[in-house]
């Protein structure tokens, strides 16, 4: 049965499906996000460990959550988070991406449960988890406030969503279509679309109306001298995350 779609963009879920292959490829078409990564899983294990009283220098400290990393791609966030102990699940529209992530699982010695499937297909089935991942994924979706509203119904009472993006505005043009896209060519030209990029108020509001309680958002800045990308408790003028709360 295919999975519901009700906000996914099939335009979207093309682009990806043609650069699946190269997901795990450091000096690939997804570089940035290879270059990104340390910096969002900082973020990432942070505040779930924050959240849920979990000691980082412990073994397995995410043992016992469930987590839902929805738009996983080849998994460069959903084996980080089961090596930390948590039990993944990895969701993506893109079916040519499941089969990517599911061998670099296995030969990465991982149990990942990969899906293909969409947030609304979860929800319809009655899924549940503690944690939702929802990153850079809600620029390409056909409809954000409604996929966050969805995502909103697959946490638990007292559950986390963490939800990064891209701001909107002639910073974030230059750097992220402009330099990553045209000149440093690290992306496909067209992968992102500058009028889909959400404001960091804008998205507060959206997860707000969604059900959630936004508690933090930082910026993911990135230095051309170090060539690396640091936490920001002001700049969040690119690429930005959040995280949610949903009310107990």
């Amino acid at each position: 049965m295919q999975p519901t779609m009700n906000t996914v963009d099939p335009s979207e879920v093309a682009k990806f499906e043609a650069m699946a292959a190269e997901w795990w490829d450091p000096k690939g078409k997804f570089k940035p996000l290879h270059m990104l990564n340390p910096c969002r899983l900082d973020y990432i294990t942070q505040q779930i460990a924050g959240e849920f009283g979990r000691d980082l220098t412990q073994p397995n400290p995410f043992k016992g959550l469930r987590l839902l990393d929805i738009g996983c791609g080849g998994g460069l966030l959903s084996e980080p988070m089961a090596r930390l102990g948590a039990t993944v699940v990895g969701a993506d529209a893109a079916g040519g991406n499941i089969p990517v992530a599911h061998v670099h699982a296995e030969q990465s010695g991982l149990t990942i449960d990969y899906r293909h499937t969409t947030a609304e297909a979860l929800a319809e089935a009655s899924e549940q988890f503690d944690i939702v991942l929802n990153m850079e994924v809600v620029e390409h979706v056909a409809d954000p406030q409604e996929f966050l509203t969805v995502c909103q119904t697959l946490l638990r009472p007292g559950g986390m969503m963490i939800c990064s993006t891209i701001n909107r505005n002639p910073k974030s043009f230059a750097a992220a279509i402009v330099g990553a896209e045209w000149i440093m060519r690290w992306l496909p030209k067209g992968t992102h679309e500058w009028h889909k990029f959400i404001t960091p108020d804008e998205l507060f509001s959206m997860l707000s109306k969604a059900g959630l309680d936004p508690m933090d958002r930082k910026g993911f800045v990135f230095n051309p001298i170090t060539w690396g990308w640091s936490l920001s408790d002001r700049d969040l003028s690119v690429n930005y995350v959040t995280a949610s709360l949903k009310p107990r």
